[in-house]
């Protein structure tokens, strides 16, 4: 007897959203009987256990947390998961998608999934289960499992700060491939030849950072020395890390940073030897926060909106928890190089 077929997928119409009857469907068993192994497997056979695991598994199922609550009725609540809230790089992207979201009378729950050992499973595990009515998300590399879950809850989806022709559902953000390939043409055309990388090891910033050294090759430079911290990338190593370089580069006479924090960190590390900016050593960040117009010598960076990525998501979120048709998926904010002393 062959195995029962899973549920086609369908269109995201309504919800759109995988039930428990699909689950129950797969496992072969009645929906009541689904209902009491995922709420009271001691009721259920072993052999009934395992065929509704197995089908939950296989098709992404989270339970409904709020399990009496009518199926049209919305939450008004976004849930928003970001690497970390000590960074100031989110920041601003967070406080636009929050004050946007008021303005439309939705409140916004944030997450924290963390760079290493992401939590992010756990936190969409959790968020799934109480049918917010949008997800926001930074990035676009999720486990397979993630989503998966994502794809079966029918929930409105914004992947944010990336780009991708292939979205979990809608996206807003920009090519961290392009800006790695704009900054080595900014410091080849200020004459700059001999170029490192100071670089945070999330994945983002892995691309910036690959873009950037194929950029270099192509234009003819040699190798570009990196020196990799840990993300979230702070001031100290910055310092570390242009120390680390001149041991091993002593000449390079330009040095792009994954955050503005780690280039305040090389611009401090290079005073304190008495490495001129840019005179010896051009320096570039990225992010623009505000402290970068600020420092001396004022830092050159590549400015991302990150207001506009915050309010386009709560765009998105609203328009499709309110039943108005997306069709413009796929927005890209883009990016600008803001040329300042440092460069």
């Amino acid at each position: 007897m062959s195995p029962p077929k899973a549920p086609a997928r369908r269109a995201r119409k309504g919800s759109g959203a995988v039930t428990l009857h699909d689950v129950a469907r797969l496992a072969g068993v009645a929906p009541i009987t689904a209902s009491r192994a995922l709420n009271s497997p001691e009721q259920v056979s072993a052999e009934v256990l395992k065929k509704v695991t197995a089908a939950v598994a296989r098709i992404g199922y989270v339970r409904n947390r709020l399990a009496g609550g009518l199926a049209s009725a919305r939450s008004r609540l976004v849930a928003a998961v970001v690497p970390t809230i000590s960074g100031p790089v989110f920041i601003q992207t967070v406080k636009s998608l929050t004050e946007a979201l008021a303005e439309r009378g939705y409140q916004l729950m944030l997450g924290q999934s963390g760079y290493v050992n992401s939590r992010e499973d756990a936190l969409l595990d959790a968020i799934i289960g109480r049918r917010p009515d949008g997800i926001v998300l930074t990035g676009i590399m999720h486990s397979p499992e993630g989503r998966k879950r994502l794809l079966a809850a029918g929930i409105p989806v914004v992947e944010t700060w990336d780009l991708t022709p292939t979205p979990i559902d809608m996206l807003v953000g920009f090519s961290h491939v392009d800006v790695g390939r704009a900054v080595v043409d900014f410091l080849h055309a200020k004459g700059r030849r001999r170029l490192a990388l100071v670089a945070g090891d999330d994945e983002r910033s892995k691309r910036r950072q690959q873009a950037f050294q194929a950029a270099a090759r192509a234009a003819g430079m040699r190798e570009v020395p990196v020196v990799e911290v840990p993300a979230p990338t702070t001031l100290k190593s910055g310092r570390s890390a242009l120390a680390e370089l001149l041991q091993t580069s002593p000449d390079i006479d330009a040095l792009f940073c994954s955050s503005d924090l780690l280039a305040l960190g090389v611009i401090t590390e290079a005073q304190s030897r008495g490495i001129p900016v840019p005179g010896q050593i051009a320096v570039v960040g990225f992010g623009d926060l505000e402290f970068a117009a600020d420092l001396h010598p004022a830092l050159t960076t590549v400015r991302i909106d990150c207001a506009a990525i915050g309010r386009q998501a709560a765009q998105f979120i609203v328009d499709r928890a309110e039943g108005r048709r997306v069709n413009q998926r796929v927005v890209d904010v883009g990016f600008s190089i803001v040329d300042r002393e440092s460069a």
